[in-house]
This record gives C-alpha cells, structure tokens and sequence, in this order.
C-alpha cells in the first residue's frame, strides 16, 4: 500500500495513536512546580478539563475499540537524580525522578496493562527513545498524535514522525498550549508536516476501521 495524501484513510494493522506528556505533573493544576501561577482556572487547565482531556478519552476508546496500538510517551528520568537528562532538561530545570507518581499519566487515559509507556528526558520522543524502532517493529505507517504542550514537545514529535515517514495526523482540539494564541501559532507553524483536522473525524476513522 503506497498512500500519497497526508490524510489517507487509516489502515487496519498499520494505524498508531500517540499521546504525548499527558501526566500527572504537567496536565494536572499544581503540578508543575516551575509555573506556580497557573492555577486551576487557568485558560491551560480550564481546556484540558472542558475540551482536550474529554476528547483524548473519545479518540483513546475508538482507537482501542478498533484494535488501534495505543502508545503513550512520558518526561521521567531514567534515574531518580535525573544524571541522564539531556543537556537542555538540566539547563531548563525540569526533572520528574524515575518512578515517581507525578510521572504517571493521567486516571483518564490510563494505559492499561498492554499498552506502551515511553519515559523520555528531551522534548522529542524521537530523540530519547526508541519509539521509531518500536513503530516499525509494529508495521506502523499512520501515526495519530494528541497531547501537550502544542508547540514545544507535541510539535517536535509532529515533524521527527514526519520525517521519518509516517503519515502523521493531529486533531486541534485534542492538544493544547498555554494560551489560544500560542496554540493557533504552532499549528500554522507545524501544519504542513501532518493531516491538521478534528476529534470527530479522528473517531469517525477508527469507528471505520472497526466495523
């Protein structure tokens, strides 16, 4: 199967879906502790409640009702100093210890027992892990991404798949940024690199592939 549009139906056996940083530290209020200010009505945790979160959950059932692998990648530290973080990590000050609680992803999207967790110590997952191994090893062409944050680690996993030629879809309105604006700019910046569309067209495909 050659397909030549980034929004080509998905394929049975070949299709992927990514959820990138949705845990605990980050998509929770209070836990990210280098942003004390953004408190629960933030604009940021006020659309992860209201719209990101509750449309992650309808691709994640449609993905796993059709039989779609779910992968989920996650910032933790291989070691609970974080001594294996990359050089930008520690000069940025971001380190979630291996092992603990903050780490996990979230009760709503919570991998099951059969599901891949990638623990990653960069902004792209596919710098710090061995996720384009893993896909392929999995027969993967069309990778479908959600998560956080738009334009810093969701971007760079964005143009790395594209890259490496998966066809790569994002659904606007399951990732999200710290402000609207931001958010909007990211997808115009990013967008040529996948197929740039909706929760309902997403679902709508893997209802397909389903049935």
């Amino acid at each position: 199967m050659t397909a030549m549009r980034r929004d080509a139906d998905f394929v049975r056996g070949k299709t992927a879906l990514l959820f990138v940083d949705m845990q605990k530290v980050f998509a929770l209020p209070g836990g990210d502790r280098a942003h004390p200010e953004r408190g629960p009505e933030h604009e940021f945790y006020r659309n992860l409640a209201t719209t990101v979160i509750p449309n992650q959950r309808r691709i994640l059932a449609a993905a796993r009702a059709a039989g779609v692998e779910v992968l989920h990648t996650v910032i933790e530290a291989l070691t609970r100093d974080g001594r294996d973080r990359s050089l930008d990590h520690k000069l940025s000050d971001i380190l979630v210890p291996k092992g603990h609680p903050d780490a996990a992803v979230i009760d709503e999207l919570a991998p099951n027992e059969d599901e891949i967790v990638l623990p990653k110590t960069s902004s792209g997952v596919f710098n710090s892990t061995n996720i384009d191994y893993v896909l392929r090893n999995l027969g993967i062409r069309f990778l479908i991404i959600a998560g956080i944050v738009t334009d810093q680690c969701v971007d760079m996993a964005v143009r790395d798949a594209a890259d490496r030629g998966y066809l790569v879809t994002l659904p606007r309105d399951a990732s999200a940024t710290y402000t609207a604006q931001r958010h909007e700019a990211a997808l115009n910046a990013f967008g040529g690199y996948c197929w740039l569309t909706d929760t309902d067209r997403v679902v709508a495909r893997l209802q397909a592939l389903a049935s």
